[in-house]
C-alpha cells in the first residue's frame, strides 16, 4: 500500500449536528476533497487517511445508504466502522446519554448517530470527547445535504446564484438542512408547502438572515408553479418521513397538487437537475417519468453519500 500524506486541513467545527456548524468556505474544501477522493475511488489509489482509526455508528432510525456508505467509507480510509443498535446498547436499558457518550468517547475516534430526536443528539455531543456527527435526526439531515451539494457541484460547476426548488414537506429534515446549505453557500431556494407544512419558522429565518449575508434569497410558496419557475435544481422528497406514516392518507390529499411530474418542471429550467434523497414513493411525491428520466441524478446522489461523508469525516477525524 502506497504512502498517503495526511492533509493539514480540517474543520473549525468539533461535531456536525446541522449544516449550518459550517461556513461556505468549508462546504466548499468538502467538495473538493470529496472530489478528489472520488477520484482515487475509480482509479483504485488507495487513501488510507485514517489508518487504525474507529467511527462508533449508533443507529435509533432504520438505514439503507446511511450505514453502508460510513461502514464502506472508513474502510476505504483504512479505519473500521462500529455498528451499534441502540437497543442493544445501555441506552436501551436506561444509561444516560452523557454516561454512553463519554464512555464511547474512551474507545472510539468518532460518533455518527441517527435518531430522532435533536435535543439527544446534542447532549450527547456536549458529554462526547471526540467528533458525533449527525447521521439524521427529525429536523436535520446535514450529510444528505452536503452530498447533494457535491452532485449538484459536480453537474453545474458552481453553487453560487443557482435556484434551488424544493416540493413537498416543508418543515422536515431535508428542506431545513438544504436552506442552511443554500444561505451558506450563495444558492436561492424557493420552497412549495402546503399551507400548515412550511419550514420550521425560527430555521427559516435563520437561514434567510444569513443568506442575506450571502447574497442568497430564500422565500416559502404555497403555489408550486410559482416556487418552481426557472429552477436550476429541483428537489423532493416523500410525504411522510419516518414516524409519520400514521399520517400519509391525510398528507396525500394535502399534497396531491404538490407532485413534481412533467406538467410541474416545464415551469423549470430546460436543464433542471432533479434530485431525491432515496428511497422514493414513485406515484406520490415524484413520478416515474420524473426520477428516471434525463434530469435524474438520484443514483450520482446516492453514490456521493460515499465521497461526501468521507471527506467529512477525515477533515473531522483526521485532526
Amino acid at each position: 500500500m502506497g504512502s498517503v500524506k495526511q492533509s493539514n486541513t480540517s474543520l473549525q467545527t468539533d461535531h456536525l449536528l446541522t449544516v449550518a456548524d459550517l461556513t461556505g468556505d468549508e462546504i466548499m474544501v468538502l467538495i473538493k476533497e470529496a472530489l478528489v477522493m472520488k477520484k482515487q475511488v475509480k482509479e483504485g489509489t488507495p487513501h488510507p487517511y485514517l489508518q487504525g482509526k474507529t467511527l462508533g455508528m449508533i443507529f435509533e432510525k432504520s438505514s439503507t445508504r446511511t450505514r453502508v456508505s460510513f461502514e464502506v467509507g472508513m474502510m476505504q480510509l483504512g479505519g473500521h466502522a462500529l455498528f451499534l443498535n441502540a437497543n442493544d446498547t445501555q441506552l436501551g436499558r436506561g444509561e444516560t446519554v452523557s454516561d454512553t457518550a463519554q464512555v464511547l468517547s474512551r474507545y472510539v475516534d468518532g460518533l455518527m448517530i441517527r435518531t430522532f430526536s435533536h435535543e439527544m443528539l446534542e447532549e450527547f455531543a456536549d458529554a462526547s470527547s471526540v467528533p458525533v456527527i449527525n447521521g439524521l435526526t427529525d429536523p436535520h439531515h446535514p450529510t444528505q445535504v452536503l452530498a447533494d451539494l457535491l452532485t449538484i457541484y459536480e453537474y453545474k460547476g458552481k453553487l453560487r446564484g443557482l435556484k434551488l426548488c424544493y416540493v413537498g414537506d416543508g418543515n422536515n429534515n431535508m428542506t431545513h438542512s438544504l436552506l442552511q446549505a443554500a444561505a451558506l453557500t450563495g444558492m436561492h431556494m424557493a420552497v412549495a408547502s402546503p399551507e400548515g407544512y412550511a419550514p420550521h419558522d425560527m430555521i427559516f429565518q435563520q437561514a434567510k438572515d444569513k443568506g442575506e449575508e450571502n447574497g442568497a434569497k430564500l422565500a416559502v410558496h404555497d403555489n408550486p408553479i410559482e416556487a418552481i419557475q426557472d429552477a436550476d435544481i429541483v428537489v423532493t422528497d416523500v410525504w411522510a418521513s419516518m414516524g409519520e406514516e400514521n399520517e400519509l392518507a391525510e398528507r396525500k390529499l394535502r399534497f396531491e397538487s404538490f407532485q413534481v411530474n412533467k406538467e410541474l418542471t416545464q415551469f423549470a429550467k430546460s436543464d433542471y437537475l432533479f434530485l431525491h434523497c432515496l428511497p422514493a414513493h414513485q406515484g406520490e411525491e415524484v413520478t416515474a417519468e420524473i426520477i428516471d428520466g434525463e434530469h435524474s441524478a438520484v443514483f450520482d446522489e446516492a453514490e456521493n453519500r460515499l465521497h461526501a461523508q468521507k471527506a467529512l469525516i477525515k477533515l473531522l477525524m483526521g485532526k
